[in-house]
């Protein structure tokens, strides 16, 4: 990392969550969902999460249930933006791993999309 511990940019990010391994890469993707959360909300981290791992909100819905979130939690905001109890966040990261065979790409792009707030975490 560099001297104010992060990459230098996304690309050289990208190339370092690459030599990560599976439990690292799940750890860091749930950390970022829930400071995400506290800083911006749970809509951000549900759109940010959605088009990183390029899910439709049903199969976001199954993402979700598949890793351990309860499906009656599921709901929508007064704007009508899919959410999930911040709490529960977490469930988004066994889930995408058991419901497509590139969840671990899908995870680190979420990373590296979200490169930006680190500087904020």
């Amino acid at each position: 990392m560099g001297a104010t511990g992060l990459s230098a940019d996304a690309k050289e990010y990208r190339s370092r969550l690459a030599d990560q391994p599976d439990a690292q890469i799940d750890t860091w993707a749930a950390e970022m969902m829930r400071d995400t959360a506290l800083r911006r909300g749970v809509a951000k981290v549900v759109e940010d999460f959605r088009r990183a791992a390029k899910l439709n909100e049903q199969e976001f819905e199954r993402v979700f249930a598949s890793g351990g979130g309860p499906p009656a939690s599921l709901g929508r905001d007064a704007q009508g933006h899919l959410m999930v109890p911040a709490v529960a966040l977490w469930a988004l990261v066994p889930g995408i791993r058991s419901q497509v065979p590139d969840g671990r790409d899908r995870l680190i792009e979420y990373l590296v999309d979200s490169f930006h707030e680190l500087v904020y975490i």
